[in-house]
């Protein structure tokens, strides 16, 4: 027999009311060292325009495969490998094209579109991004309304992406009353790292990170505190 449960029991389970899928801020601090004139830091350059601009992500799966071992008719179950999915960004395009042609020299500095040739050392393609899942409230589980900050729920640090494909823009006479135009860029990811942070305001540290990569438990660079 089960117990009856209420709303009220309900609301006092839903912390904060709730995680909204709307509410999170991507951010590259940088690109790599091949390509770092393409991609600014500040409020003004590319990665303050892309903090605004990112319309779309998603904090990553968690991938463990089975091996299969059978014994006498029957089959154990034991943990495989680990796998990491790409990680896919949409993008707002503008009239100044600043990030679609900053994603398309990234690709281009891989492999060049006339003669395929392109930087080899991993370290001079490959750079660290982050997606932040933001809280309605100036702090979690906020009782009151503050404005200037949001309260970061979690952190995601994606380690040595790069782009694997910059969408095509599709265009038609056809489309009246036409959205902005949008593209989407998927990177590969070698791993990603699960934190915590407490606010993200126009001062973050995040936007002036250097986006070296650091597998430790605490980076004092963007204030985010590991977990996982």
């Amino acid at each position: 027999m089960a117990d009856t449960k209420t709303l009220s029991d309900f609301k006092s389970k839903l912390a904060g009311g709730g995680a909204r899928s709307n509410l999170f801020e991507v951010s590259i601090p940088s690109f790599p060292s091949a390509i770092s004139d393409a991609w600014n830091s500040g409020e003004d350059g590319e990665n303050g325009k892309f903090r605004f601009l990112c319309k779309a992500s998603n904090l990553p799966a968690s991938n463990i495969g089975e091996v299969a071992v059978p014994f006498r008719g029957r089959v154990l179950k034991v943990a495989g490998d680990r796998t990491i999915d790409p990680w896919t960004v949409t993008v707002i395009n503008d009239e100044d094209f600043k990030l679609r042609t900053a994603f398309e020299k990234w690709a281009n500095v891989m492999s060049k579109l006339d003669d395929a040739t392109g930087v080899t050392n991993p370290t001079s393609y490959m750079s660290n991004a982050y997606v932040m899942q933001l809280g309605r409230g100036a702090t979690t589980f906020s009782t009151e309304n503050k404005g200037g900050t949001s309260s970061v729920l979690r952190t995601y640090k994606f380690y040595d992406i790069f782009p694997t494909s910059v969408s095509a823009i599709t265009l038609s006479y056809d489309n009246a009353n036409a959205e902005p135009e949008q593209f989407d860029v998927t990177f590969a990811v070698q791993y990603f790292t699960i934190g915590e942070a407490e606010t993200v305001s126009k001062g973050d540290p995040k936007g002036g990170d250097t986006g070296d990569s650091t597998n430790s438990s605490s980076n004092t660079s963007t204030g985010e505190s590991t977990i996982l």
